[in-house]
């Protein structure tokens, strides 16, 4: 299976977009109680930093991007354009994180 291209960009240089989809996205949620167990446990915080919680993050980033990526596949799409990545705290006492990626499914060529 060949990976659609992903970019933040409008368009891509040298190619042509051909047709569009619309909008696609991709959600992935963490809870809080994640959080405090992976601070209850941690031991590589250098610098300010925690490897641990950036692991957890990415991780997110990466569920949301797949699912978006997996929709705009769904579509017929080889590439998404004017990707973006949205950080957001949702529930009671933003006890949860939400990580949401969006674009525009295209046809290039």
């Amino acid at each position: 299976m060949q990976n659609l291209i992903l970019t933040t960009t409008p368009s891509l240089e040298g190619k042509k977009i051909t047709r569009y989809f619309g909008i696609v996205t991709g959600e992935a949620i963490i809870g809080a109680n994640l959080f405090r167990d992976i601070f209850a446990g941690i031991r590589d915080i250098v610098g300010g930093r925690s490897g641990s919680y950036e692991e957890v993050l990415r991780e997110a980033k990466q569920n949301a991007l797949s699912e978006m990526e997996e929709n705009a596949r769904r579509l017929g799409a080889n590439a998404v354009v004017a990707v973006d990545l949205d950080y957001e705290t949702i529930g009671s006492n933003g006890s949860m994180l939400m990580v949401t990626a969006s674009g525009t499914a295209v046809v290039i060529e």
